[in-house]
């Protein structure tokens, strides 16, 4: 079932992204052509079908959300086309193919970057099916995640942590805000687009951030176990830049016994959802399998 919705969903996805950019005559075509090049470049859509998946788990159908859903995809391919920057991580390729400023230059890559960031918000106004209250927060999540206390304050965690020690608490933190609060945006713009009662989007809430957690910590495994050619970009870069991870801080065998800690407590967040919420359960346990 998972594979199989997962598929579907993407699809859509990548058909509404296409729809939502630019026309090939817009202000700067090479702009038009690096923004197109990151995000249109493959990836698995993970957070706009969480999205999706946020909105049937309170009795909507997520398909009408995809809009919303393709806001923030702009967003977090904005983040790794400003990731993979010399300045910050310093990668030369993503979902294996040269990373953004390789092509373009890092110029036009910073640009292709903030391009897309800003036109996240108004794609997400275009939203129909929703109530223009629940679409006023959800952007406000949206902006948050993105935002200082959100993915560019835990990035900012990053970068001056480098060559630094790190407590679990303080790498906790920081990914919590640099990697979670996408994923917590995702699933909580659902359940407000869906109508979720409160004690819904709380208990959605419970099961996002320990996504999150699971997430960072198995995509810290990968770095160490996994192989290049699944991953789309070189392994081991973690400990080339020296960067504290949950396996370096623990040792492996226990970053993998916190991932599936995890995992299990966003699936118990789940217990009062029934079938609509299938799928984020299997997605949860596919963070403990997955190989990129």
């Amino acid at each position: 079932m998972l594979e199989e919705i997962w598929q579907r969903r993407a699809e859509l996805v990548e058909r509404q992204l296409e729809r939502e950019l630019p026309p090939e005559g817009a202000l700067s075509p090479k702009l038009n052509e690096a923004m197109r090049y990151s995000l249109l470049g493959g990836g698995k859509r993970l957070r706009p079908c969480l999205l999706m998946a946020a909105v049937d788990s309170v009795g909507k159908n997520g398909d009408d959300f995809v809009t919303a859903a393709c806001a923030l995809e702009m967003i977090h391919t904005y983040s790794l086309i400003h990731d993979d920057l010399p300045a910050m991580d310093n990668d030369d390729y993503r979902r294996g193919k040269l990373t953004n400023h390789k092509v373009y230059g890092e110029g036009m890559a910073v640009l292709a970057g903030d391009a897309l960031l800003t036109l996240a918000f108004e794609v997400v106004l275009r939203q129909n099916h929703a109530n223009h209250a629940a679409l006023l927060t959800v952007t406000k999540e949206f902006a948050v995640a993105a935002g200082m206390n959100g993915m560019v304050g835990g990035q900012a965690m990053d970068v001056l942590s480098e060559n630094t020690s790190l407590d679990l608490d303080t790498l906790r933190q920081m990914h919590t805000a640099k990697t979670g609060a996408l994923f917590r945006a995702a699933i909580r713009a659902g359940a407000l687009l869906g109508g979720a009662h409160p004690s819904a989007l709380l208990s959605l809430t419970r099961y996002a951030e320990n996504f999150g957690l699971a997430f960072q910590i198995t995509d810290d495994i990968l770095d160490v176990t996994g192989e290049a050619e699944n991953l789309g970009k070189p392994v081991g870069s973690d400990e080339r830049n020296r960067k504290a991870t949950y396996v370096s801080l623990t040792s492996l065998d226990e970053a993998r016994k916190l991932a599936k800690e995890a995992v299990e407590e966003a699936k118990d967040a789940l217990a009062n959802f029934g079938s609509r919420a299938e799928f984020l359960r299997e997605m949860a346990d596919y963070l403990l399998t997955r190989n990129k």
